[in-house]
Parts: structure tokens; sequence; C-alpha cells
């Protein structure tokens, strides 16, 4: 055990600190890299990095986010669609950042939190990191629930318990090749696409009105009520276990540890990211322009709920199709959210505690804490109460992103544990605007969170 002095002298004696062992050691460099030579173009390298950032573009369009980007649109028209856009863009940038921690250092942040902080505000972290991820994961497994209740009628008590039976195929594919997650998560995010695809045609929006709103307008700062949604959306941006999840992950390539092979993973790693990112916005900016093209035009202005929106777009819309691909759309994020969340889970006991467990006690220690609330609430309190339970789980993910994002700016922005790939200065002022402004953001929330519950 030592002291915090201990861990700042032991971090400026060495800008590496030694771990125990690899970030989720069963896949770790498991996916090769072709090594840099005339014959091998952009497209080959591209591809071989391409996948994690698609692990995490799944948080940014879990269930979780949907009521904020529905309520935005039924309530305010296309007007906060300039928010999720900016929204977006955050998240590209802090993902960058988690990204290159993990590539310049071998570190996960967990792990880094690890070498750099004493063992009791390590442990501190900790608690707090797997509380947010039970917390996303919770939202994950209700979202899911509701799916599967809309589809085929089952009960949202059963729904939740189903869910846990991804646990067995996260460990199925995982003993086939990381891989192999990369494609499902992949090619559910392209069923998520494509059935919000065919709502923007079936919901035939005003081109012309969605092009103006990606533009900010002073309003979103002077009207009340649209500030709230927009902060909600800001607010609700990065999620904590995806900083994790990336530093971690982006390790699974085979890359050369030379100072020009990191470079090269960290910027192909960016463009995976990046492209990824890009995915989750139209996502995000579809559900928002379907809640203005169909409920704002039709004078639902409150429609904030998933069970409404399901249950309006077929009238509204005069075909079944329309709320058939909603449900779909729901379960594949859903189950999306919930595989990353169990590997995320993995990589933060591992990362801050040292401690390992056999890959399926872990995920079901992890699904077991999200699905024990979930099932309790939903058999004492029905629909109303998951509903509830959603937006509790996303103030809990609020209080916790920043013990998230502020040691990741620090860390990328030390030269000793970084070295030659430390933020330059431009970016580290970025990094620590939007850190305070994450924080700023979530404590009004919180706030306001508070005053409703008064």
């Amino acid at each position: 055990m030592h002291t915090p002095q201990d861990s700042t002298s032991r971090s400026a004696r060495s800008p590496h600190p030694r771990v125990t062992s690899h970030s989720l050691p069963e896949v770790y460099r498991s996916v090769p890299v072709p090594h840099a030579t005339r014959s091998v173009g952009f497209w080959r390298k591209f591809l071989a990095f391409s996948g994690p950032g698609y692990l995490v573009a799944v948080g940014y369009m879990d269930p979780g986010n949907w009521a904020t980007s529905l309520a935005g649109g039924s309530q305010f028209n296309y007007a906060l669609l300039s928010v999720i856009i900016i929204s977006n863009f955050m998240a590209i940038f802090l993902q960058h950042l988690a990204l290159k921690l993990g590539i310049a250092t071998g570190h996960d942040l967990a792990q880094a939190c690890r070498n750099h902080y004493s063992p009791k505000v390590n442990f501190g972290l900790w608690v707090a990191c797997e509380i947010a991820i039970a917390a996303c994961d919770l939202a994950e497994v209700i979202g899911s629930a509701i799916a599967l209740n809309l589809l085929f009628g089952i009960p949202l008590i059963w729904g939740v318990c189903i869910t846990a039976l991804d646990v067995m195929v996260i460990l199925f594919l995982q003993h086939r090749g990381f891989r192999w997650i990369e494609l499902l998560v992949i090619s559910l995010i392209l069923i998520i696409g494509g059935c919000f695809a065919v709502e923007i045609v079936l919901s035939q929006p005003e081109w012309s009105a969605v092009a103006a709103a990606c533009i900010p307008s002073a309003e979103i700062i002077h009207n009340p009520a649209m500030l709230y949604i927009a902060i909600g959306i800001l607010g609700a941006t990065v999620m904590p276990h995806n900083l994790y999840l990336h530093s971690s992950i982006t390790q699974t390539r085979g890359y050369d540890e030379t100072s020009r092979g990191k470079r090269e993973a960290i910027k192909f790693g960016t463009i995976d990211s990046t492209v990824a990112l890009m995915c989750a916005l139209f996502i995000n900016a579809a559900i928002l322009i379907l809640g203005a093209s169909v409920f704002y035009r039709h004078g639902h202005n409150t429609v904030a709920e998933i069970q409404d929106a399901h249950r309006l777009l077929a009238p509204l819309l005069g075909t079944g199709l329309a709320s058939t691909l909603f449900a779909i759309a729901l379960l594949a994020s859903g189950q999306n959210s919930t595989l990353t969340g169990t590997l995320a889970g993995q990589i933060v006991m591992e990362g801050f505690l040292n401690l390992r467990l056999p890959p399926v006690i872990r995920r079901l220690i992890t699904r077991g804490i999200a699905i024990i609330p979930a099932v309790i609430v939903t058999a004492l309190w029905g629909e109303d109460g998951t509903a509830k339970l959603l937006i509790f789980s996303q103030v809990v993910l609020s209080m916790q992103l920043s013990f998230a994002v502020f040691p990741l700016v620090m860390f990328t922005s030390d030269k000793k544990k970084m070295g030659e790939f430390v933020n330059p200065l431009w970016m580290q002022g970025a990094a620590w605007f939007l850190a305070v402004l994450i924080a700023s953001l979530n404590v009004w929330l919180l706030v306001q969170a508070f005053k409703t519950w008064a």
C-alpha cells in the first residue's frame, strides 16, 4: 500500500508505471495489423483498426438517450438539432483522448488511475465507476425489456430477465475472437440505422427547417424549457464507461510498439471512432427529427416516454411498420449497449483493483447489479416505475461523469506519462474547457432534478 505522495513520486520517476497485466488479457493484441510497407495501402490499415469505435458509439445511441431526443423534437421541433451536433463533436474529442491514453501508455484509464492515485482514492473512483456502469446498464436493460414488450407482448419483468442472456453471447463470441464481438455490434448498429432511415422517409421532414436547425439559435439560451432539454442532451453526451472502454479495447490491435507504430495506431483509431460517432450522430439526429416531424407537427408536444412514441407512430404515419421498426431499433440499441457495458465492467474491476475473475463470474456480477433493481421496481410499480428508474439512472451517470473526464484530461496533458504524445497546448486548453463545461452542466442538471423531486 502506498500513499498519494508515493504514487506521485513513482509517476515522476517513470512516465509509464508498471502494471501487473494487460487490459482485457484474453483479447490483448489479438487483432493483427499489417506492418507498414509500400504494399500496404490506407484501406488495409483502416480496416485493421476499424471496430473499437463502433463499440464506443453504442453508448451514444443507447435507450437512455432516446427520451431526451424525443422530448426535444416533440416540444421544440428541429431547434435542438444543433445541440446534438455540438454534443457529438465533444464526444469525438474526448474519445480521441481516451484511445490516445491507451495507445501511448499501454494502460487503460482505470489502470492509469490505479498507478497515479492512492489506494483510498482509487477505491473511491472504482466504486463510483461501478455505480455508473450499473446505472447505465440499468437503462439498457429497461430499454430492451420495453422493446420485447412492444414487439412480442412479453411482460416487462420477464423481458428484464431475458436480457441476462447476453452474458453467454459475449462469452461465446469473445472465445472465437474479438472481431466477432465487433461484427455483432456493427450489425446491430446497421439495423438501428436502417430502421431510422425508413422512419425518416415515412415521416417526410421539412429538410429546409432541418438544415436551418443545424446552426445554433440564441433562443436555446433564452428559453428556460428549451435550455433544460438542451443541457439534458449535452450533459448525457459522454458516458463515463465509454472512456474506460475505449482506452482498453484500442489495445486489442497488434500495432508496433514503436513511436511510428503508436502514432499510426492513434491516427487510424481516431478515424475509426470519428466515423463510428458520425453514425451515432445520424441516429440521434434521426430520433429528434422523427419527434419533430411526427409528434410536433401533429400537436403532440409532451412525448418523452418510449412507449408513448411507439403507440403514436402508427396512427400518425398511417402504417404499423413505423411502430414495428421503432421497437426493433430499440431492441437492437438495448442489446448492443448491454454488450459493451459488460466489457466495461470487466475493464474497471481489473484496472482499478487488479482483481482477476473468470469472465463468466465478472459478467454475471455486472448483469446482476443491473437486473436485480430493475426486476424489483418492475414487479412493484410496473411501467411507471421503470420510467422513473430510467430517469434516475441518467442522473447517476451525470454525477459520475466528471470523475472519469478530469483524470483523462489530466493524464493526457502530462508529459511524464504521455511522452511525445502529450496533448499540445491548444488541445489541453480545449480539453480542460470541455471538462469544466460538462461538470457545470451536470451540476445544473442535478440541481434541477432534486428541485423536481422535492
